[in-house]
């Protein structure tokens, strides 16, 4: 399906093809939202419900009219991408023989698999582990190459954890980035607080949901290199109030003398016994990121280490490999260090 092969009209949908929809469905056709109100998912939503009733082109016609007036230039290349993407999630009906296109889908596009879920935080466990000790000072301590003036060290850092000449995808916020070779940006990592921990294969590529133009996307970030885990353990939960799910072992801890960055310190010693550990990076007081050694490892070995940091109280949102994280000894936006208060050159990456 192209936008040069396609019907510009609604007139190219056989009138019996809408008639015989279904009346719920008839309405979320004709309720596209205003632009800036979710046009792009509205888009995905409906043609994974159409794709059964009607043919692509049909589709199209269809949802072009539709947005006509949504508020916003909407281009043909947006709602193919959708159609496209709505194909491996297009709904499958119990009797494909009684939709005009059951049978075709059905046999077309198989059903893709189930993700597994993220297991729950085993708040017991982590508290055993933190029990035990091993804090921010002992992390420090064992660490292989130590960092005793203030000065920032992330030009050293990066060169160690991504030597040679790699695209490197680093940004001011997370909407504010750019992908260079790392030579371009030596002399800036010390201003900056974002980068991906995996080398980039090229500049630009596409966003997976929007399938626009970027210099941040998955499509272009290459295999793991590193994992990161992130401990972002609090009393609070977003709005400052409401008591979190970790509040009671805060507590806990608090009256032990056990600081937030203790207990994350005493995870991640616990991790590195599972997995290389190569640094560990003091996202500015707010939690601390740990770069695993991926290189050499599965996705199944890694999915398995994920799931046990996630139990751990992990956030799984670094499982993404074009996640951004905190760069080395990069700066926050509020002007604080991003202290790496670990680093172990034997466990990283090889320039061979």
């Amino acid at each position: 399906m192209n936008a040069a092969t396609l019907s510009p009209a609604l007139e190219t949908v056989a009138r019996a093809e809408l008639t015989q929809l279904p009346d719920w469905l008839l309405v979320s056709v004709n309720s596209c939202p205003p632009a800036g109100s979710g046009v792009h998912f509205w888009l995905f939503r409906v043609s994974r419900q159409l794709l059964v009733h009607m043919g692509e082109e049909a589709i199209f016609a269809l949802l072009k009219s539709k947005v006509a007036l949504c508020g916003r230039p909407v281009p043909d290349r947006e709602i193919i991408s959708q159609i496209r993407n709505a194909r491996a999630f297009a709904w499958h009906p119990n009797c494909p023989k009684a939709f005009p296109r059951g049978p075709d889908l059905a046999l077309a596009v198989p059903l893709p698999p189930v993700p597994p879920a993220w297991p729950e935080a085993d708040l017991e466990q982590i508290r055993r582990i933190v029990a035990r000790g091993g804090g921010l000072c002992d992390l420090t301590e064992c660490s292989p190459v130590r960092f005793d003036d203030d000065s920032s060290h992330a030009e050293e850092i990066i060169d160690t954890l991504l030597p040679g000449n790699p695209l490197l995808c680093v940004g001011k916020s997370q909407s504010y980035f750019a992908t260079r070779r790392r030579e371009i940006w030596r002399g800036c990592l010390s201003r900056l607080p974002f980068i991906v921990p995996n080398p980039m294969l090229g500049v630009l590529g596409y966003t997976k949901v929007e399938n626009r133009p970027s210099e941040h996307t998955l499509e272009q970030t290459a295999c793991r290199v590193y994992l990161v885990v992130e401990f972002d353990i609090s009393e609070y939960a977003r709005d400052g109030t409401t008591p979190s799910e970790w509040a009671p072992l805060v507590r806990e801890w608090r009256e032990s003398s056990i600081t937030l960055a203790d207990a994350c310190a005493a995870l991640h010693l616990h991790l590195s016994t599972h997995l290389p550990l190569a640094a560990v990076v003091d996202t500015g007081g707010k939690s601390l990121h740990g770069w695993y050694s991926a290189f050499d490892q599965s996705e199944e070995r890694l999915r398995s280490f994920m799931d046990y940091a996630v139990r751990l109280g992990a956030d799984h949102a670094t499982w993404l490999r074009s996640q951004f994280v905190r760069l080395p000894d990069g700066l926050r936006d509020n002007g604080k260090r991003q202290v790496t208060c670990y680093l172990d050159p034997g466990k990283a990456v090889k320039d061979e």
